[in-house]
C-alpha cells in the first residue's frame, strides 16, 4: 500500500508538470489537465448572467493554476505519508505520535511547494533532504510559470480586440459597400490587413487557446461578433472590377477560412461549412453575428 501510494503521489506531481509543459512551452498545444477546466469553467458560466460570464476566461486560468498547485501538493504529501513520522524531525513540544499523519503530510507539502522553508517538521532521511527541496524548485517554477502564461495571453487578447475594433469601425463605415468607389489599392491595402489581422487571431488561437475563453466587455471588441464582416468584405471584393482587390478579397477568404477550420477543430466541433462555423462561434459566446456593427 505504501508503494502504490508513491506511485499515485508520484503521478500526480508528473501530470502537473506535464500538462504545464504542454500548455507554455509547447508551440502549438495545451495540456490535457488545462483543457478540460477551461472547457468547464465555460460549460458553467452559460449557465450564469452575462457579468458571470465574462470572466469565465480569467476565471478557467486561474482554476488551471491552482489545479497545478493542488496535483503537486497532494502528489507529493502521498509521497512523504509513508515516511511519517519515522523519516522526519519534530520540533521540541510535538508529539509525532498524537498527530494526523495526513494533515502533517499536506503541511510539509505546502509550506515546501511555497517556498518558505522548513517549518517544525524537517526531514532526517537523506533521499527525502534531496527531494523536498526539489519540490520547492518545482513550486518556484510553478510560480514563474504561471506569471509567464498571464503574461502570454493579454498580447494576444490586445490582437484580437484591435481586429474586432478595425472591423467594426470598417462595418460603421459601410466599407463593403463602397470598396469599388475607392482607389485599388486603398481597397486592396483594406483588405490585406484584415487578413493579416486573422492571421495573427489564428496563430494566437493555435499557441494560446485559453484565449478563446475571454469574453469582450463592449460588442464591439468582440471578434465573435464582428468577425461576419470580414466575409462581407470579401464577398464584395470578389465582385470587383479591379484585379488586385479579387487577388486581396481571395486572400481574405481563404484566411477566413483556415480561421473557421481552427476554431472548429479545436473548440466549436460542428463539422460545417465556414460560414456555419462563424455561426456557431458567435453562439458560442453569446453573441448575435452581424456583418455591420
Amino acid at each position: 500500500m505504501n508503494v502504490l501510494t508513491q506511485i499515485l503521489g508520484g503521478a500526480l506531481v508528473a501530470t502537473a508538470l506535464w500538462d504545464l509543459f504542454h500548455t507554455l512551452a509547447h508551440p502549438s498545444g495545451q495540456g490535457a489537465v488545462s483543457s478540460r477546466v477551461l472547457a468547464l469553467v465555460w460549460r458553467l458560466s452559460k449557465r450564469l448572467g452575462r457579468s458571470a460570464r465574462r470572466l469565465a476566461g480569467p476565471a478557467g486560468v486561474v482554476m488551471v493554476i491552482g489545479t497545478w498547485g493542488l496535483l503537486v501538493i497532494v502528489g507529493a504529501a502521498l509521497v512523504y505519508l509513508p515516511h511519517l513520522p519515522e523519516s522526519f524531525s519534530y520540533a521540541t513540544g510535538l508529539d509525532p505520535l498524537s498527530r494526523n499523519m495526513l494533515v502533517d503530510a499536506l503541511y510539509l507539502s505546502l509550506v515546501t511547494v511555497a517556498t518558505l522553508g522548513f517549518g517544525d517538521i524537517v526531514p532526517t532521511a537523506p533521499w527525502l533532504r534531496l527531494l523536498i527541496p526539489l519540490q520547492a524548485l518545482i513550486g518556484f517554477t510553478l510560480l514563474t510559470g504561471a506569471v509567464t502564461w498571464v503574461l502570454q495571453i493579454y498580447p494576444a487578447l490586445s490582437r484580437r480586440r484591435v481586429l474586432s475594433l478595425r472591423l467594426a469601425t470598417l462595418a460603421k463605415t459601410r466599407t463593403a459597400e463602397r470598396l469599388d468607389q475607392l482607389s485599388e489599392s486603398t481597397a486592396a491595402r483594406v483588405l490585406e490587413n484584415l487578413a493579416a489581422g486573422l492571421t495573427e487571431v489564428r496563430v494566437d488561437l493555435t499557441q494560446y487557446t485559453e484565449t478563446y475563453y475571454f469574453r469582450e466587455v463592449t460588442p464591439e471588441g468582440a471578434l465573435a461578433r464582428t468577425i461576419g464582416y470580414a466575409a462581407e468584405l470579401a464577398e464584395a471584393g470578389q465582385r470587383s472590377s479591379q484585379e488586385d482587390v479579387r487577388m486581396a478579397a481571395d486572400v481574405l477568404q481563404h484566411t477566413l477560412e483556415g480561421l473557421a477550420q481552427v476554431l472548429d477543430a479545436q473548440f466549436l466541433h460542428t463539422g460545417r461549412e465556414t460560414t456555419d462555423i462563424l455561426n456557431a462561434y458567435a453562439a458560442d459566446h453569446g453573441d448575435t453575428p452581424r456583418g455591420r456593427a
